[in-house]
């Protein structure tokens, strides 16, 4: 059985984080906790005293509904039982991830950490009340960014219990939801929302994102050309569209959509980037050589150019000559955020499971940061002067 510090630390975090329990039982293991909501939260204390089989059985409790599965360990998983974890659609929240959702939680000294110091002065000069919904909101909105939808979703809920009505919250249960592959309750979730608020173009976007998920991308496409023409500004709706369109190969229709883009922001290089890939495929092959070039000219980075290439299924462009190959990076405490991922399949692909892959666009619109120069050359020693 857990000994008693893992014990207190089990309690304090599920507590922290706003948990409600249809059950909570010991193992050998660590702590199984399942979720009114039907989550099923393994807390291991010794992941290196983790079996196979026991990760299975966790696996077979759930059945079907593996992507309710989170596990939970301050130390490393071994790949072994992280690729079963995976396999099953679950979550794996291990190593500098597990120690970030601690510390997040205000809960560092219980892992040896010091205690944080007081809040900025800005959050000072909220109320007790908002003050705590905004960092709940903060949390989920940084582990919907890291790729982790099952944490995400809890701190969303946590907000929700909070202040019902608030729609950010409830808006981003039901993204939550779809990033986990339960497209179902994300519908019914956009659909609360609807109901107190017909209007709301955020669930009216999840709704359209839902039947693409589902792969009507033609109903997709219908949904996000009737919020244009109700109001042909929203950028976020014809960023949207213009996923859908690639998604189904109607380049010329995503062609004009990404030039109307661009009359508002002429000067995004993901933009002009996307462009170039539509003048390409609509044979226009020197005009996006150019705009291409534009890309770069404002800002596109080399690996930000392989990444849009890889998204959009096109070669890895050959290497710039003033850019240095990137050195293999060491492996981050925290992922760098990305754009909230997009599929293209019609089946999908989970998202948010290992603490190794942020999420990644349909279709990319922020913009890495600049490249670090490339390390100076190693001086020559002197020759030794002649006496």
């Amino acid at each position: 059985m857990p000994g008693p510090e893992f014990a207190n630390l089990t309690s304090q975090l599920l507590e922290a984080m706003g948990q409600s329990f249809a059950s909570v039982r010991q193992v050998p293991e660590g702590v199984l906790a399942r979720t009114t909501d039907g989550f099923l939260y393994a807390m291991l204390e010794d992941p290196a005293q983790v079996s196979l089989g026991f990760i299975q059985r966790l696996g077979l409790e759930l059945g079907e509904e593996g992507n309710r599965l989170v596990v939970l360990t301050r130390g490393r998983l071994p790949l072994a039982l992280a690729a079963e974890v995976l396999r099953r659609r679950g979550t794996v929240v291990d190593s500098s991830r597990f120690v970030e959702l601690v510390r997040g939680l205000g809960l560092g000294p219980l892992i040896g950490e010091e205690p944080r110091g007081d809040a900025s002065p800005v959050s000072n000069r909220l109320l007790p009340s908002a003050r705590q919904l905004d960092e709940i909101m903060e949390r989920a909105r940084s582990w919907s960014t890291w790729g982790v939808p099952a944490l995400s979703l809890r701190f969303y809920r946590q907000a929700s219990t909070m202040k019902p009505e608030f729609m950010p919250a409830r808006n981003g249960i039901a993204e939550s939801l779809l990033e986990l592959g339960l497209p179902s309750e994300a519908a019914r979730a956009y659909d609360e929302v609807l109901a107190t608020d017909p209007g709301n173009l955020e669930s009216r976007l999840g709704k359209a994102a839902i039947l693409g998920r589902l792969g009507q991308t033609q109903e997709e496409i219908a949904a996000y050309r009737t919020l244009l023409s109700e109001d042909p500004e929203r950028l976020a709706v014809r960023a949207r569209l213009v996923a859908a369109l690639i998604a189904e190969q109607a380049w010329p229709a995503a062609r004009r959509e990404i030039e109307q883009m661009l009359e508002r922001t002429p000067d995004d290089p993901t933009f002009r980037y996307v462009r170039s890939v539509a003048l390409e495929r609509t044979h226009e092959a020197r005009a996006a050589i150019a705009e291409r070039e534009r890309a770069r000219a404002l800002g596109l980075t080399f690996d930000r150019e392989k990444a849009l290439a890889a998204q959009l299924g096109l070669p890895e462009p050959e290497a710039r000559p003033d850019v240095a190959p990137a050195r293999a990076p060491s492996a981050p405490e925290i992922p760098t955020p990305a754009a909230p991922r997009r599929r293209a399949s019609r089946r999908g692909k989970p998202a948010g499971r290992s603490s190794a892959a942020p999420k990644a666009a349909r279709v990319p619109v922020e913009v890495s940061k600049k490249p670090r120069p490339p390390p100076k050359g190693t001086p020559k020693p002197k020759k030794p002067r002649a006496r």
